[in-house]
């Protein structure tokens, strides 16, 4: 790719403290079979080699930008700089301790340049019993598929490629901690339709210094999720129709009570407390939605 030519996606690496990971992230995303992109690795304060490993891959390879942030912003906040600077039609993130297979971009790409109306897409999926990917999924069908058939908004980025265009018109990620992913797609897919990819695009490295472990150790934090489910479902622009929203809330309600009752049952009666409040509910009706399982 000539160096004053357009990238048609941006890969987007943000990293803090990511010494041990980042060269093979980055080397993943240069191995890539579609060539027709830039990397823009921006660091964000790291105290560690991050920013001479980086700066290193830049001097060898004109697509590498490595970009240093004047102060520690944080993930979400660090991911919405990084998409800033993308020149890219499309935002493609690979976290510094992750790494993308060499078809990977090629598939994702291709597959949204055949839905141009598409305004993401999202891939490691499990096989659709009824068709081959890639498939498009409009906004309503999208909200049906996660709520009553099987989940579509738990993915991370790094399984998601997104249209700049759409990214810019939700206004980025909010910052959310744990929740921001979650929530992205839920924006996105109220306003765009979604493309559906197959598995084996990108691999997810599991390590102890990532924050998604304190999902196992906090446990108000899937309770977070619950919760934001209900918050995107009852907003205005959710795509389902009041049947169906109103039976999604219930479906939702009911996960809360069954999750509250099991951290009383499981783990510790204070947090089921500080659950029960943040819920809104009463014992009687966490007790009696338990026992409706809605249908």
């Amino acid at each position: 790719m000539e160096s004053n030519s357009k990238p048609l996606v941006s890969v987007l690496m943000t990293t803090y403290n990511r010494e041990k990971y980042l060269a093979q992230a980055i080397e993943s995303v240069l191995a890539s079979s579609w060539e027709h992109f830039e990397l823009l690795v921006v660091d964000d304060q790291s105290k560690d080699k991050s920013l001479e490993i980086a700066r290193s891959y830049q001097a060898k390879d004109e697509r590498v930008k490595s970009i240093l942030n004047e102060k520690n912003l944080g993930d979400y906040p660090n991911r919405n700089k990084a998409a800033s600077l993308a020149k890219g039609k499309y935002i493609k993130y690979v976290d510094a301790d992750d790494m993308i297979y060499p078809k990977g971009l090629e598939v994702m790409v291709e597959a949204m340049e055949m839905y141009p109306e598409a305004g993401f897409g999202l891939s490691s999926l499990p096989q659709d019993k009824a068709r081959m990917y890639p498939f498009l999924l409009t906004p309503s069908e999208a909200y049906h598929r996660h709520y009553f058939q099987q989940q579509l908004f738990h993915k991370a980025p790094l399984s998601a490629i997104i249209r700049k265009d759409a990214f810019d018109a939700v206004g980025g990620f909010s910052g959310r901690r744990y929740l921001g992913d979650f929530e992205m797609w839920h924006m996105l897919a109220a306003r765009f339709p979604v493309v559906l990819m197959q598995q084996g695009v990108v691999w997810y490295r599991e390590h102890e210094e990532q924050e998604m472990q304190h999902n196992r150790t906090d446990f108000t934090v899937p309770f977070k999720y619950i919760k934001c489910s209900e918050e995107m479902l009852q907003k205005p622009e959710c795509p389902l129709d009041k049947s169906l929203r109103d039976k999604a809330i219930e479906k939702v309600r009911w996960n809360q009570a069954r999750y509250i009752l099991g951290v009383g049952k499981n783990h510790s009666l204070k947090i089921m407390r500080t659950l029960k409040h943040e819920s809104g509910m009463g014992y009687g009706e966490i007790l009696s939605r338990v026992l409706s399982k809605p249908k």
